[in-house]
């Protein structure tokens, strides 16, 4: 008698198993129906993204080349005219003395790829004196290039700073004479009708693949001395520096955002 009792029970419990899943699936069902958890409803399909290709090695498909190695078009003078630096072997050093560079193009938003090295000779060099350059955002705003790898300077002014206003999260510098990158994004400030700021500029930058500046407020633009400012502007060229130093540029490319 008992070994029928628990024949009869191995029987019937996969049955009522089975009676309460058929009860149970309605319900999903009816869940599965409900508008409101319709997938699709978070689903977005246009406008499509752009396709950019970014083949290894060089600029992204809809950037705009500054430099190549060899064309200097894109630049002008400081003064206007011709640019006075040297070209060769893919680079453009600076001839102490001879001024700074800028873009004929002028900008707002953007994405910036700069290659710069600093020179090997650095004898009788130390501080601000050892590779200096810069890289002027809007031509009023400086990110600082230096040599600052085994180079005491002041944190807000050493490579990777803008300048005299944010030091560097970290020191990402590499030796004399090796190539460094900087990857860039520039948010420009906006300015109402009347002329007062209605949002700072803020930067972030990547040095050689380090974050550096994590979406930092500027204060306003570039001082040597005294405080930092606004005063309202448009877009305008970004400005290489010549600071007696031969610093070296390559692969420089921009994307407008």
């Amino acid at each position: 008698m008992g070994d029928r009792l628990m024949e009869n029970a191995m029987i019937i419990r996969p049955l009522l198993l089975a009676a309460g899943l058929l009860v149970v699936a309605p319900a999903f069902a009816q869940a599965g129906a409900d508008p409101a958890r319709d997938p699709k409803k978070t689903e977005v399909w246009t406008p499509v993204p752009a396709v950019v290709a970014t083949p290894p090695g060089r600029a992204p498909s809809d950037a705009i080349v500054l430099f190549d190695g060899r064309d200097v078009s894109a630049w002008e003078a400081e003064q206007g005219g011709r640019v006075p630096w040297k070209v060769a072997d893919g680079a453009m050093t600076i001839v102490p003395g001879s001024k700074g560079i800028r873009t004929r193009q002028r900008f707002c938003d953007i994405q910036l790829h700069v290659e710069w090295r600093t020179p090997t000779d650095t004898k009788g060099f130390d501080g601000q004196n050892r590779g200096n350059s810069g890289i002027f955002l809007q031509e009023l705003y400086e990110l600082q290039v230096l040599d600052s790898y085994n180079n005491p300077t002041y944190a807000n002014g050493q490579a990777g700073s803008i300048y005299k206003q944010a030091m560097p999260l970290v020191n990402a510098s590499r030796a004399p004479g090796e190539w460094q990158a900087y990857d860039i994004l520039w948010k420009a400030p906006r300015f109402s009708p009347g002329g007062g700021l209605t949002s700072p500029a803020r930067i972030t930058v990547l040095h050689n693949g380090v974050l550096v500046q994590d979406d930092t407020v500027l204060a306003g633009k570039t001082e040597y001395i005294g405080a930092p400012s606004y005063a309202p502007h448009a877009c305008a060229p970004l400005y290489l520096q010549e600071h007696d130093s031969k610093v070296s540029y390559r692969n420089i490319w921009v994307r407008e955002l």
